[in-house]
């Protein structure tokens, strides 16, 4: 393990699955990671590794057949698989958010259809929440589902999806009136869906249409997709949790876990692009030494470095409050704040130690150039996390006068 970013307090247990998957991300990620981004290929072989490593099953409860592993444990195997391919980490984000959404809130019926076969892999997840007229706004929301006897009629169109295409679950949050009168708050009339599709692009199922690939500056490789629904029928037992109108709670839930997971990307971007500035500064050489020996690069490196172990430490904290039961919007909120942030400078002065080498796509330091600016957006911006954060320190420090 590197000098950087180390976790305290990890069980024998946690230890050892970290140091399986980073010798995983060593020989079977970095050594094809450029080669499959620079194509937009989707990582087959790295994902059925994946698969056969029981990661698809890391946080699903032993019941099920998964590992029963903690978010901590989950963010720190993110944080390792993100230091090889960013995409790869957002390929089994998608996934644990619509797994742990089932473990927290489906019926019982529902998390035994669904859990034992995500946790294998066979069932791949993805959840959808923004449409093409919003993002963070969610309470704008206009995809809607209607009641017919024992079905829901869905309507509407979804964008950025993750997983779009190779997923064969997504939870969709919807608009649903049924039981809540004119002049309920929307986030109390939004349900989440259960939708089970077939992988692949066009009309997967009736009423429902996954259009193809968005074309992204970077986070390549994993699939993005938008989705569209036409008169899908899906049975009234998809509703999450069989009752209509908790569909934001669910989903804020999911986010959460999936800031955490976002703070963690941040941190194993930012370690992979502060290994290479170091590396390439004790190799380059300017002035008849390698600028490493430069105090300016020194300076440098010492700022990366520090901002490494900062956004790690947050993100373990953010974890470790979400698995002890407490509330962590707050914590989940500056980690990924602060880890997003943090990465893209990092990025961007290993890109400054390459010089002009850092400009061409035959170094490693330019496809996370390009891969860090998603991690400013995914799972809400700076701007919002700021919102919540500072919502959330009004509440702790009410003024009391």
């Amino acid at each position: 393990m590197t000098r950087l970013a180390r976790t305290s307090g990890l069980t024998d247990v946690q230890q050892e699955i970290l140091a399986t998957v980073r010798d995983f991300v060593d020989k079977e990620i970095i050594p094809v990671a450029t080669g499959l981004e620079h194509r937009d290929e989707y990582p087959t072989e790295i994902v059925e590794g994946l698969k056969e490593l029981g990661l698809f099953g890391l946080m699903i409860p032993e019941e099920y057949g998964g590992l029963g592993e903690s978010l901590l444990t989950y963010a720190l195997c993110v944080e390792e698989i993100a230091r090889g391919w960013m995409s790869v980490s957002g390929i089994i984000n998608t996934h644990f958010i619509v797994a742990y959404m089932l473990k927290q809130h489906g019926t019982r019926e529902q998390k035994d259809a669904f859990l034992p076969r995500m946790a294998l892999g066979e069932i791949r997840g993805a959840f959808s929440m923004s449409e093409p007229a919003l993002g963070s706004d969610v309470s704008a929301i206009t995809s809607k589902g209607v009641r017919d006897g024992e079905e829901y009629v869905l309507n509407g169109q979804k964008m950025w999806l993750t997983n779009g295409g190779t997923s064969s679950l997504v939870a969709v949050l919807c608009r649903s009136d049924e039981g809540h009168p004119e002049g309920t708050p929307p986030h109390k009339s939004m349900t989440t869906f259960l939708v089970e599709k077939e992988p692949g692009f066009g009309e997967v199922r009736p009423g429902l249409t996954i259009p193809g690939k968005i074309d992204k500056m970077g986070y390549k490789g994993v699939d993005t997709t938008e989705l569209i629904m036409d008169g899908l029928r899906i049975p009234a037992n998809r509703v999450l949790g069989g009752t209509t109108g908790r569909g934001f709670y669910h989903m804020m839930d999911g986010v959460e876990v999936g800031r955490v997971n976002v703070a963690a990307r941040g941190c194993g971007v930012a370690q992979r692009a502060f290994e290479l500035g170091v590396s390439y500064a004790q190799q380059r050489q300017t002035f008849g030494k390698p600028i490493a020996q430069h105090q300016a690069i020194q300076f440098k490196l010492a700022e990366m470095a520090t901002k490494v172990e900062a956004a790690h430490a947050m993100m373990v904290n953010a974890a470790r409050k979400k698995d002890s039961g407490e509330r962590n919007d707050l914590e989940a909120g500056m980690a990924k704040y602060l880890a997003s942030e943090y990465c893209k400078e990092v990025v961007e002065d290993a890109f400054r130690i390459h010089g002009g080498y850092g400009f061409s796509k035959e170094y490693e330091i330019e496809r996370l150039y390009r891969e860090a600016p998603m991690l400013l957006i995914g799972e809400g911006t700076a701007e919002i996390q700021k919102m919540i954060i500072g919502r959330r320190l009004l509440e702790e420090y009410r003024f009391q006068g």
